[in-house]
């Protein structure tokens, strides 16, 4: 029979479950008497089917995909809170994250702190609500790709049909049209080397990309008008 390992349990090491959840997934219930809301932290790199090299902070969607089938489910779950902070990373795990938050039914609202870059771009706005403060940023940009690359005729259609999915998914979950992103995506001038465009927080409103400008006090405030809401 083999030894228990040294850390065992959260209980066997001191640790408590929230706390280790906090350790674990940037993740934490809080139960107040408006209601119960689970934050989630969506930081770094999205990690898809390739991990991340050593070092890199990640999310990683085979954790976060079936923590929010569970949150859905979730009698002591009533709003969901997901803080954005993130590079990017993996399109098609980005947008499996995205398209899950988007087909929830409870009560979630994302915030932008620092920045939401690339495909951090559609989990913004994939809650029922968005927040960014004054100074995030999300940077926009063409669908990039790494390792080895075909050059066929069927490599530029992939390429564009994975770009036209993102376009199609943040403008119809954003208040900004299809042919305004695909602008913003395309835009030549506002960065030096690259292709795209960087919008901050107001700007981002502005453009009808987040709902509003506001932080985390603003982001709880509208979950507990949500679950009251319902809850009447």
């Amino acid at each position: 029979m083999s030894e228990p390992t040294k850390s065992g349990t959260p209980e066997e090491s001191g640790t408590s479950e929230s706390t280790q959840n906090i350790l674990d997934f940037g993740s934490a219930l809080t139960r107040t008497p408006y209601g119960s809301v689970y934050c989630l932290s969506i930081i770094g790199q999205i990690e898809g089917h390739m991990a991340a090299s050593n070092g890199t902070k990640t999310t990683k969607y085979e954790h976060v995909l079936p923590l929010l089938a569970k949150l859905e489910e979730s009698d002591e779950v009533d709003g969901v809170l997901f803080l954005l902070n993130t590079v990017g990373g993996d399109v098609e795990a980005g947008l499996a994250i995205a398209e899950l938050i988007a087909g929830m039914t409870k009560p979630t609202v994302s915030i932008v702190l620092g920045g939401s870059h690339s495909i951090g771009v559609p989990l913004a706005v994939a809650a029922q609500h968005s927040f960014a403060v004054p100074s995030a940023a999300m940077t926009i940009h063409p669908v990039r790709m790494s390792g080895t690359v075909i050059a066929a005729p069927q490599t530029y259609s992939y390429f564009q049909r994975l770009q036209e999915r993102i376009v199609a998914f943040v403008s119809g979950h954003s208040h900004i049209s299809a042919q305004q992103f695909q602008d913003l995506m395309l835009n030549k001038e506002d960065m030096a080397a690259d292709v795209g465009s960087v919008i901050y927080g107001e700007e981002a409103v502005k453009l009808g990309l987040i709902d509003e400008v506001g932080g985390l006090s603003d982001g709880l405030a509208y979950l507990y008008r949500e679950i009251a809401r319902r809850r009447s």
